[in-house]
């Protein structure tokens, strides 16, 4: 069977998700879902110049306005991912961020805020993703658009962008751990949940996995605070009548950063471990680890984790501390490997923006954005299932090889000079709308 064949046999599995009670946009999500793969720029615009019998009306409307709900799209995309790759020993749920820059403030989510992407602080949206991963396979299956304080607090402003009203201000750790339980509830099996420092350092986040069965490994802060013996916290007694109370916990056992204490270690502690075979070679670092206290002085509950702490090879400058809290007995192996898996949503997203424009799209509501999202996942599920399937044949096929035969062999309109002038005009007449309404803005302002 051909590849667009397959690309379009994948997209009937997914057909009821777009037929709605008023009108079937079933066409319009194919036509979506090929854009995303066809065009070089991959917003409505660029789409209607590649794919045959696309109308720009249309596939805005498809992505903006149409009703149908992009909640049951990724339910069944992280479905579909799980038969893939969920159930064995290897199988992690990686949580990251990412950073979309914009421009202005029209767009839902737009603030200045940290951009991953840049570096620094900028004007930009950020979402929190889940990819489902196992071993160098991985495919983004859920995602949450991050709103500031600045947003939810402002009801007008959010309901000029169409967020529901239902929406609430949420930490990026509580959409997380709205992530991790969604996929519970819907059955996604994985072994343990992969965060960066963003999210290691929220010790609530933390305690929360932990309290509720789920394992992680999370990176951490350089001045992450440990306890090398069981800290036996208590609260200090009373000595005067005076003044409230002592309610806060304290503790006489002294704590010591993570960097300290890996900067305390002699050199024959640091064990070399391969961590997986990589198109480079075996990929090989430098490890410690050691069983450590982590404990709030706003409680009485301590807890004694792993703590990992990573120096690359080629760099020892460059140093990456985790907590886990696995098993005690578990091997310094496996602490490894689960660390350095978190990589791999770094690639999703990279496959994400690269081959099915995750970061391309051009609109500004709340709808459109989850619909555009969603349809990314679709993409990018389509992807894994065809790089399993081929993987005896070739077993360096990837997202941009896919990308670039499925552009060879879906259908493409054909571009007549005639064609390429009428694309360029409606452009323009795009554009000067765009100009002019800026123009009556500042009028009116």
């Amino acid at each position: 069977m051909g590849l667009a064949s397959s690309f379009c046999l994948f997209h009937e599995r997914y057909k009821k998700f777009f037929a709605t009670r008023t009108r079937s946009v079933v066409e319009q999500s194919l036509h979506y879902l090929s854009g995303l793969v066809l065009a070089v720029r991959k917003n409505v615009e660029r789409m209607t110049e590649v794919v045959p019998d696309t109308e720009y009306q249309a596939l805005q409307h498809f992505t903006s306005h149409s009703p149908w709900a992009h909640r049951p799209v990724m339910d069944q995309v992280a479905q579909d991912s799980d038969r893939l790759l969920g159930g064995s020993p290897d199988t992690g749920l990686i949580i990251d961020e990412t950073g979309i820059p914009k421009k202005g403030k029209m767009s839902v989510g737009t603030a200045r805020q940290w951009c991953g992407r840049l570096g620094k602080v900028d004007n930009c949206q950020v979402g929190v993703f889940a990819s489902l991963v196992r071993g160098a396979a991985a495919t983004l299956i859920d995602g949450r658009l991050y709103l500031p304080k600045e947003w939810t607090d402002n009801r007008a402003r959010c309901k000029r962008a169409g967020v529901p009203g239902d929406v609430v201000f949420k930490t990026k750790s509580q959409l997380a751990l709205d992530i991790v339980r969604h996929a519970r509830f819907l059955g996604i099996r994985y072994a343990w949940i992969g965060v960066d420092g963003g999210y290691g350092k929220e010790p609530q986040f933390l305690n929360t996995l932990d309290a509720e069965g789920e394992l992680f490994v999370a990176d951490v802060h350089k001045d992450q605070a440990i306890y090398l013996e069981a800290p036996a916290p208590y609260i200090p007694q009373r000595h005067t009548s005076k003044g409230r109370a002592p309610s806060r916990h304290k503790t006489d056992v002294p704590k010591i950063t993570v960097a300290d204490w890996a900067a305390s270690q002699p050199e024959e502690a640091w064990q070399r471990i391969t961590i997986r075979d990589s198109t480079k070679g075996r990929l090989e670092v430098d490890l410690l680890t050691q069983r450590v206290w982590v404990w709030l002085d706003t409680e009485q509950t301590v807890r004694q984790w792993h703590l990992v702490v990573r120096r690359e090879v080629s760099a020892r400058d460059t140093i990456k501390y985790s907590l886990s809290n696995a098993p005690a007995e578990t091997p310094l192996e496996r602490l490894a490997f689960m660390q350095g898996q978190r990589y791999f949503v770094e690639r999703s997203f990279q496959d994400a923006k690269g081959s099915a424009g995750m970061d391309h799209y051009q609109v500004r509501g709340w709808r459109a954005w989850n619909h555009h999202m969603a349809m990314v996942m679709m993409a990018m599920l389509f992807m894994l299932e065809t790089r399993l399937e081929q993987k005896k044949p070739y077993p360096l096929l990837s997202c941009p090889d896919i990308a670039t035969l499925l552009a060879h062999f879906l259908p493409r309109r054909d571009v007549k000079p005639q064609e390429v002038l009428r694309q360029m005009e409606v452009r323009h007449r795009q554009r000067q709308a765009s100009i002019d309404s800026a123009y009556a803005r500042q009028g009116a302002g």
